[in-house]
Parts: structure tokens; sequence; C-alpha cells
């Protein structure tokens, strides 16, 4: 089997499926592969969606903004991972993160046509990413109760939680202090006294720009408190 066979048996969304099926899905669709250079732009944060995009190799660094407030989101994902497969589907089909390579890597992409005939190819690739869209889908109730009723540092974990990729590294809010109280809903004293105690215990570092997760566990945790 070949090194590109190989790096799509690995995928999301392409777990379970034999080494003969993938064989005839090279053959029959258009798969590209694509390679970056470091610091080279992949996607845009609001361009739509109409390919699904595979990392199969090195690393990418994603970029989340937060809309009318100098707030963004950076975490960065290894291969093998999907980018925003969620957005091929719904209302919202735009990517919500900027994706520049993070040096050199490789990226699959295939159109969404393809894509869904492929899932209709086999029942793994559908059980695959229903099961991906679930599990994103699930959060949205968690996050509104934390927001209306949960501390700061639940919001801030929930916010993540919703926001950061499964498997992402590098996890970092970069922020303007005025902004970053408007998103959690509370005061700049608030905010800071919160920073402090997360930094104490070893969840976070941070300054008056930017945080950086330490131990994203340990966030996750404040919200089983």
């Amino acid at each position: 089997m070949t090194n590109k066979y190989q790096q799509l048996m690995q995928l999301p969304l392409f777990q379970g499926i034999s080494a003969e099926k993938i064989t005839a899905l090279v053959e029959k669709l258009p798969f590209h592969f694509l390679k970056f250079n470091p610091g080279e732009q992949i996607v845009e944060a609001g361009d739509p969606c109409t390919h699904v995009k595979f990392v199969v190799s090195g690393q990418v660094k994603l970029m989340t903004p937060f809309s009318r407030l100098r707030v963004s989101l950076h975490q960065k994902l290894s291969s093998p991972h999907v980018l925003a497969p969620d957005c091929l589907f719904g209302r919202e089909n735009n990517y919500p993160y900027t994706v520049v390579a993070d040096g050199v890597c490789g990226i699959l992409q295939l159109r969404k046509s393809d894509y869904i005939k492929m899932v209709c190819s086999d029942k793994v690739f559908l059980f695959n990413i229903l099961n991906y869209l679930s599990t994103g889908s699930q959060r949205g109730p968690a996050l509104a109760t934390a927001i209306k009723n949960g501390t700061v540092a639940e919001r801030l974990a929930m916010l993540l939680d919703v926001l950061v990729v499964n498997g992402a590294t590098d996890i970092a809010l970069i922020y303007k202090q005025k902004d970053l109280c408007t998103l959690l809903g509370t005061q700049r004293t608030t905010i800071i006294s919160t920073l402090e105690r997360l930094s104490d215990d070893g969840v976070l570092e941070y300054d008056s720009k930017e945080l950086h997760v330490l131990d994203y566990k340990g966030l996750m945790s404040r919200l089983n408190d």
C-alpha cells in the first residue's frame, strides 16, 4: 500500500474503512493532495466550505475571530485531522477560522458533492460523519447554561470546550481585556482574579494581552466542580 493510502486510513471520517475500499475510491473520485509552505494560508475565516479538507502531513494553525470583538482563539492541529466538516452541511456553510501552514504541511481535499457520493457508498462513512456532527451539536445546551449561570472559570472552560478542536495543542486566547470582559460577561477585576487563580493552579499562564492554556483537562474540570 502506498504512503498516501496509509495516510487516508488514519484520517477522521475514514476510520474503519478497508484498504480495498479506499483504493477503489481514489481511483473513482478526484482526491487532490496539496502542499503548503510555512505561513501559507489554506483557508480564511468566512470562506465558503465547498470541500472537505484533511491535514494529512505536518501541522496547521487555526485562528478563530470573535465578531465585533478584539478577541481571537489560536490553536494548532497536527495530522491526521479534518478541518470543520460540520460546515459542509446545515445553515452556516462558512469556515469559522483562518487556517495557515505551521511549517510544511499536506492537505487532502475533496469536493462536497464527491464527499457525499463517498458517504453514500459505505455505511461506515455515514456513521463516522454522523458521530462527528452529533458530538458537536451536543455542546450547545451546556454552553447556554454555563454562560447564564456559571462562574467566570466555567464560562471560559465551556467557551473553549465548544471552540477547541479535539486533539488541538498550543491553545491561546489573544485579546483586549475590555473585549474579553464583554465576551465572558464580567468585570475586569473578576477576570483578573479568575485568571490569577487558574494560573496559580497551573492551568494557564496569562498577561494583559493573551492567555495560554497549559492544562486543558484541568481547565475542563472546572465544569464539574
